[in-house]
């Protein structure tokens, strides 16, 4: 266990942009003026335990299936980088059509622990140490709470102008981060394919 400032500002990073919760500002709001009612606390501590349980059995799912971490973390690259392709060019590639919910569904589930944080944090643990990436997302997981707390606040003091700045800006950061992750990890997989190599 080791504390790493810049590896906690990088898993905080990739997290805030693929959690993406001013993003989801908009799905939020529709629910909340359908009469759904959304309890801040409950799906921040919600979405919290589902990605903790996640972050820690992650691996030994993987197992199961004989995908070694370094291969996991290629294939979560490549969502990144959809996502990220998403964020700045505005297009829809992955179909939100979960049911309308409250608190659980769909907001902690799977708007905040969904495919992309689940794919980001086994990702991570491939680059960075657990004690970090938990930090990282504890982090994000409080802004969740203030952003749902005071979603109306902050969209009118942000506005849609920065909120759409926020996603582009963001998503130019993740598109690096997802290919700095791959070339990285496909660099470990080579290094440990070449003795097999040799060896035939």
């Amino acid at each position: 266990m080791h504390l790493n400032f810049l590896e906690i500002l990088s898993g905080f990073i990739v997290l805030f942009a693929v959690i993406d919760i001013f993003g989801s500002l908009p799905i939020i709001i529709d629910i909340r003026n359908k009469g759904g009612k959304v309890s801040a606390f409950q799906a921040a501590a919600i979405s919290f335990v589902i990605l903790i349980v996640f972050l820690f059995l992650g691996e030994a799912i993987l197992g199961l299936f004989q995908v070694d971490i370094s291969s996991f973390a290629i294939a979560g690259a490549f969502i990144l980088f959809i996502m990220a392709i998403e964020m700045i060019l505005g297009i829809e590639l992955f179909k939100h059509d979960s049911p309308a919910g409250a608190s659980i569904v769909p907001i902690a589930f799977p708007l905040v622990a969904g495919a992309g944080s689940f794919t980001t944090l086994l990702t991570l643990r491939a680059e960075f140490a657990l004690i970090n990436i938990i930090l990282s997302l504890l982090l994000n997981i409080i802004i969740v709470f203030i952003v749902l707390k005071y979603t109306n606040k902050i969209e009118r003091f942000i506005g849609s102008g920065g909120v759409y700045v926020m996603k582009k800006f963001f998503g130019i950061i993740l598109l690096a981060i997802s290919i700095r992750l791959f070339l990285s990890n496909l660099s470990t997989l080579l290094i440990d394919l070449i003795p097999k190599i040799k060896g035939i």
